[in-house]
This record gives structure tokens, C-alpha cells and sequence, in this order.
């Protein structure tokens, strides 16, 4: 590690100008989808389409609001005003310095984007990460979040500790070298590997990985963000979790029997059993990306939610 940082120190202008070019190169292959909003002196990226109540869409970690502008947005826009958000430090969304990596932060910052979009009154959807920013959004605004949409959502503190390129990232070698290179140098057939492990057991469906932007997460800030958001979680979680038996609101939590990369026994049956108007649907055989492998239930469970709650 000593060496290569030494490598890197003395490389360091190559290799910032590749990784610069290379950033520039993922920006214009993949602009925004929607529209960019001024919130607190930065930028927020919606995608909005459709008509009908509102419906708020947050992403998961190392994505975007592409995730469900690919197939998801299209089944909803019919009945619903859909809002993709790409979260603060992802997509085409400006980190909110250090609580960049806060999903109580987030949720006001993105709320703070909807009342400019004159949402009120939201079903709001989380996948994985997401589902926890969805969690405080409606734990910060209750009395103006219609329910809850928790799909594959990292809602409860975890055991153990993070290891593999999370754990490295995080430390001050790791910042330093990590994002610099994979960058620069890393080929874009690495995200496809990552991905494919990211839909086990389902396969990646055709012509997702050329509309996700892979370059997009592969931005050094990106890759910071998305490092800080997920190795820092855990102690939010924690903060979050005892306040959840006072969320009244209904909530549908879905996630898929075969997701390890958020398993549902740690995460969405305790989730479920401390919400009081939770209903609770474990989909056989999907793993961690259900809106993609089951669409038709990801839709039904929204429709579900709409129906249970009052307008």
C-alpha cells in the first residue's frame, strides 16, 4: 500500500487528467434525464413524468433516478406524477458536504426539492439504500407523507463490520488512491461484473447497463459519496430505529427471499414489526433488485399503499 501511494503521488497530475477525461466523457454520454432544481446553492436532478398523486422515487446505493427511468417509471406515469431523484453526491444530484452521507439530511434536501415541485402529500418509495431516506423523510414530515414504499430497503442496524473495498475506501490511504484510479483505469466491464452480482440470482435485463450510466457512479466524487453514504449508515440506523414504532402511516415492505446483499431477515422482517401499519411481502426467489425482476409487484405494492392510505 506505502508503494502504491507513492506511485500515485508521483503519477498524480496523469492520472487526475485521465480521470477528468474520462469524467467528462461519462457526463456527456449520460446527461441529466429531467430537470436540475436549485436547493440551498445546489443542484438537485429530478425526473418527473406523468399525471395523478405523487409518487417519489429514491435509489439505492452507487445509482441513479436511471434505475427507474429504465422500466419502472413507465409502468407508474399513467396514474401517478412519478419523481425520480438522483440523492445528494449520485447522478446528477451535488453532494451537501458533510452530510452528504446522512439520509436524514438527504430526505430534507430532497423534500426540499418536492415542495418546488408543489408534491405534497407523496407516496414515497425507497429501494435499499433509499429505503432509509424514505424512512426519514417520513419520520421528519409525517403529518405530510401519504406512505411508505420500502423495497430491499438497509433500514436496521446491521452486525458486523464492513470489509473489501468499502473498508479500504474509507480509510485515508484508500480516499486517496482508490477513486483516483478505478476512475482513470478501470474498465467499464468491471461494473458489469459488479452488477451481475448486484441482480444474483436474476440477470442483468437487457439494455440496462447501457441506460444506468455505469460512468456515472465511476465519477471520483461519486465514488466518495456513495463510499461515505454506506460505510456511515449504520450509526444513523441506529438513531432512526426507535423512533419507527411511531410512524402510523401505512407502509408496504417488500423485498426479494434471495437478497444477501441486504438480507431480509435483518432488515425487512424487524422493519416490519416495529412500523404499526406495516404489511410485509417477501417475494420467493429475488434478490436485492425486485423492481427489475418483479416489476408487476413493486407496482402493486404502490398501488396497494394508495389505496390503504387517506388522501
Amino acid at each position: 500500500m506505502a508503494a502504491l501511494a507513492v506511485l500515485v503521488s508521483g503519477c498524480g497530475a496523469l492520472i487526475d487528467a485521465r480521470a477528468t477525461a474520462r469524467e467528462t466523457a461519462f457526463e456527456t454520454e449520460f446527461p441529466p434525464t429531467g430537470q436540475l432544481i436549485e436547493v440551498n446553492g445546489t443542484t438537485v436532478h429530478a425526473h418527473v413524468a406523468g399525471r395523478g398523486p405523487d409518487l417519489i422515487l429514491l435509489h439505492g446505493a452507487s445509482g441513479s433516478s436511471r434505475d427507474f427511468t429504465f422500466d419502472l417509471v413507465a409502468r407508474l406515469q399513467d396514474r401517478y406524477r412519478v419523481i425520480a431523484f438522483d440523492r445528494p453526491g449520485l447522478g446528477w444530484t451535488d453532494p451537501i458536504g458533510p452530510q452528504t452521507q446522512n439520509p436524514i439530511a438527504q430526505a430534507e434536501h430532497l423534500r426540499a426539492a418536492a415542495d418546488q415541485l408543489g408534491v405534497r402529500d407523496p407516496i414515497v418509495l425507497g429501494h435499499s439504500y433509499g429505503g432509509a431516506v424514505a424512512l426519514a423523510w417520513a419520520m421528519r414530515a409525517p403529518d405530510r407523507t401519504r406512505a411508505l414504499v420500502v423495497v430491499s430497503g438497509a433500514t436496521m442496524p446491521w452486525p458486523g463490520d464492513m470489509t473489501g473495498w468499502y473498508a479500504f475506501i474509507s480509510t485515508p490511504l484508500g480516499d486517496r488512491v482508490g477513486p483516483p484510479l478505478l476512475t482513470a483505469f478501470a474498465p467499464l466491464s468491471l461494473g458489469d461484473r459488479i452488477m451481475a452480482g448486484i441482480f444474483a440470482p436474476q440477470p442483468v435485463p437487457a439494455g440496462y447497463a447501457d441506460h444506468i450510466g455505469v460512468g456515472l457512479a465511476a465519477r471520483r466524487g461519486s465514488y466518495r459519496a456513495n463510499a461515505a453514504q454506506i460505510t456511515q449508515l449504520r450509526p444513523y440506523l441506529r438513531a432512526m430505529a426507535p423512533g419507527y414504532p411511531r410512524l402510523t402511516l401505512p407502509v408496504e415492505v417488500i423485498h426479494g427471499a434471495a437478497d444477501t446483499i441486504v438480507p431480509p431477515d435483518i432488515h425487512a422482517l424487524p422493519l416490519s414489526d416495529a412500523l404499526p401499519d406495516a404489511a410485509l411481502t417477501i417475494l420467493p426467489g429475488q434478490g436485492h433488485m425486485p423492481q427489475h425482476g418483479d416489476p408487476q409487484a413493486i407496482v402493486d405494492a404502490i398501488d396497494r399503499a394508495a389505496a390503504r392510505a387517506p388522501r
